[in-house]
């Protein structure tokens, strides 16, 4: 599973759990790490006093075994700033950015000696990061959880178009929960993968257990893009999701769907496990975990490689 993305990192597989807000918290990050991936923190819920303490937690965790981790930060954070400002200090050697221009903070990021990255919905985008300086672009495709893309472009389309669009190593995300995705993926240009939705539904993820037990739940169609007036967010149906569909059929306003949103929805959601009422945020990847245990993160890794092995070998004894 050797690629441009194992050296970037230094990692043993190329496997990123994504920084998902209220999942993504020093345990969940320490315990992908430490089975060979990049875990990430999910800074986009954390004040910089919150996210120091992640840090430190992680590097204690982590530090036995040597392996590195990383921050993702959404840069349309209003203190992003003092947010990157803890990453600097705290010697942090991956950042992955998000839902903004990387062009900004690369540079400041690089002169510190830190590696980074960018999510992108599109191959215009991936161009754009290429010219801002990035390590690596993450391309995630609508399939995704959480905040998508305006385009929503399609994994399996958009991983080609990305390859095209740009030399940079390349990272999938969006739709994957398997090795044998993950070698898809790799057929069509990518040389690693993001994954968010397998990962908030392990033991490690700082999400809620009536929420992961929600999402385990789930079957085909039960999550759907809405908010596109603001930003298209893929959510699970439910009391929430509910009020957000019948005020967009009505043609609400943002400001009224703001208003509608109001403040902690998500962390009731996602973290106090309110799943009639909060925000719930998975991807459409859900579907297919559908009666799967909560599970430690060494668990789902070693079946991530054994099934990526075991794909990989088959198409090779067929002569593909």
């Amino acid at each position: 599973m050797n690629s441009r993305i194992t050296e970037l990192f230094g990692i043993e597989y190329p496997i990123i759990a994504g920084g998902m807000v209220w999942c993504s918290g020093w345990k969940l990050a320490a315990a992908v790490s430490n089975a060979g991936g990049l875990g990430l923190i999910g800074a986009g819920s954390m004040t910089p006093e919150v996210l120091r303490e992640h840090i430190t937690q992680c590097r204690e965790a982590t530090q036995k075994e040597g392996k590195p981790f990383g921050v993702n930060v959404p840069l349309m954070k209003p203190n992003v700033a003092e947010i990157m400002d803890v990453i600097a200090q705290e010697h942090v050697p991956v950042v992955f950015t998000s839902a903004g221009s990387p062009k900004k903070w690369t540079a400041w990021l690089h002169e510190r000696g830190i590696k980074v990255a960018h999510v992108v919905a599109s191959s215009t985008f991936a161009r754009k990061c290429e010219e801002a300086g990035v390590d690596a672009v993450v391309a995630e495709g609508f399939e995704a959880g959480g905040h998508n893309g305006k385009e929503e472009t399609t994994t399996l389309c958009l991983i080609p178009a990305a390859r095209r669009a740009t030399k940079l190593p390349l990272i999938a995300a969006g739709g994957i929960t398997s090795g044998e995705a993950i070698l898809a993926t790799r057929v069509l240009g990518a040389e690693g993968v993001q994954i968010g939705t397998l990962f908030a539904l392990t033991q490690e993820s700082g999400a809620h257990e009536a929420f992961k037990r929600r999402c385990l739940d789930l079957n085909e169609g039960d999550t759907k893009l809405l908010l596109r007036k603001l930003s298209p967010t893929r959510l699970v149906k439910g009391g929430f999701y509910d009020s957000i569909e019948e005020a967009e059929n009505r043609g609400a306003s943002g400001e009224e769907l703001l208003d509608i949103i109001g403040i902690g929805k998500t962390k009731a959601g996602i973290f106090e496990g309110d799943v009639e009422n909060g925000e719930l945020e998975i991807g459409q990847a859900a579907s297919l975990l559908k009666g799967n245990d909560i599970e430690p993160v060494a668990t789902v890794m070693q079946r991530l490689v054994l099934e990526y092995e075991q794909a990989l070998a088959s198409l090779q004894s067929e002569g593909f």
